[in-house]
């Protein structure tokens, strides 16, 4: 299978985690909206092949038409046994109304009100993580900004000890990273992981992970009963128990601190380009808006699969039912279709109808106000403190076609 045309530059195989070391390689995305907006890309270390959808406009439909590209087999581009999936799955791997079920009992947690109660607590700790990192003058943004403030507030928000978070999220860099040698010694691509394909992300931290969730539902583990593991335990809309309970709190411990590490990171990554952002934060007027522009650019879950559950017509190219589709959010965030000059900075772009969150579908992420909200704070914090930023070296990016962004950045302050 493939597409007859002629790229202008070398593209990168979009299935070889290698392809994302140095960054997303958006020049390749660039081509393929230009060119081959609907493309083919070849089986890679044992997965069959997939279609790419890079075009906003085409993610879109797909997002909405949960009949025609379905969930129900998984959301990655691993190929997976029904064994397999069934022991792994979460509610994000289900189509309605097996989804709408399960999200109508955690959805209330994480409603734009509900969350917006944290926002003096975010504040308060943005204000403490970064005047500790300002106190340096060198430090790594990651370790020390990007990563400390969605950390506590995952515990916050599972209702878990402080005291159990730096295990927590390392057990999860390890789940989510499963592709990086620097947060795993099990390395998907490199080492053989049947062992654990029952786990989630094939991952030996699922076992951890699971271990920890079975001493919360065993009540060995008290957590908070305000917290959204006392939630589904307790709620009156269907308990959550047993596997279901543990691929849920895989999922928290991973998204939950990921996505919203690497939009800071990518805020920290571009000021230090460009420290013109900070007068324009400094002037207040972007505050409703700047959070979106960095997780627009950052879109730090790079795609999510469907599966073609009918033969489908695009651009020419015919999607065969059973087939696997690519929905590459961060492609369509860069669609200047959609958006004016998407590679530049717009901390004031309105209106800002991104994807990053997955918008548009029934799979909306559930921690897109308190993602805002954190980024939001971390800018605030900066823009008030410094009058310039400085990269002491180039970023490191993650090894990974699925979660990508900045883990280690080191930074030199100018303070006012």
């Amino acid at each position: 299978m493939g597409h007859p045309f002629l790229w202008r530059n070398a593209v990168k195989n979009l299935a070889d985690h290698d392809s994302f070391v140095e960054g997303v390689p958006h020049d390749t995305f660039a081509q393929m909206r230009d060119t081959a907006p609907v493309h083919w890309t070849d089986a890679h270390a044992g997965d069959k092949g997939f279609w790419s959808l890079t075009r906003y406009a085409d993610i879109m439909a797909a997002q909405r038409d949960t009949e025609t590209f379905s969930s129900a087999q998984g959301i990655r581009i691993e190929d997976q046994s029904h064994d397999e999936y069934m022991a792994r799955r979460t509610f994000q791997e289900t189509d309605p109304p097996e989804h709408t079920a399960t999200r109508r009992t955690v959805n209330p947690a994480f409603a734009k009100p509900v969350v917006a109660r944290f926002a003096p607590l975010i504040d308060e700790l943005a204000r403490d993580i970064v005047g500790t990192a300002l106190e340096q003058a060198e430090f790594d943004g990651v370790e020390h900004i990007a990563k400390r403030l969605p950390m506590l507030m995952l515990g916050r928000i599972l209702g878990v000890p402080d005291a159990d978070l730096d295990w927590l999220v390392e057990r999860g860099d390890a789940l989510i990273g499963n592709t990086d040698p620097d947060f795993t010694d099990t390395v998907l691509d490199k080492v053989d992981t049947d062992a654990y394909r029952m786990m989630p992300f094939r991952s030996p931290a699922g076992v951890e992970l699971y271990d920890y969730a079975q001493t919360v539902l065993d009540g060995a583990r008290p957590v908070d009963p305000d917290g959204i593991l006392a939630r589904v335990l307790n709620s009156d809309e269907g308990r959550m128990a047993g596997q279901d309970f543990k691929n849920f709190f895989c999922l928290l411990v991973a998204a939950g601190n990921d996505t919203t590490r690497y939009s800071i990171a990518m805020a920290l990554w571009l000021i230090a380009q460009d420290n013109r952002l900070l007068l324009q934060m400094q002037t207040g007027d972007v505050w409703g808006t700047a959070a979106d522009e960095i997780i627009r650019l950052a879109s730090p879950t790079l795609h999510f699969r469907r599966t073609a559950t009918r033969d489908v017509e695009m651009h020419g190219q015919t999607i065969a039912k059973g087939d696997k589709v690519l929905m590459w959010f961060v492609s369509g965030n860069r669609d200047a279709a959609m958006f004016d000059a998407p590679d530049t900075v717009q901390l004031d772009r309105s209106p800002n109808r991104h994807m990053a969150f997955g918008q548009g579908g029934p799979h909306v992420c559930l921690g897109m106000w308190l993602a805002k909200l954190e980024v939001t704070a971390v800018l605030r914090e900066l823009s008030a403190r410094l009058s310039g930023l400085e990269a002491v070296s180039a970023p490191t990016w993650t090894r990974s076609n699925f979660i990508c962004g900045v883990k280690s950045l080191t930074l030199r302050p100018k303070l006012k």
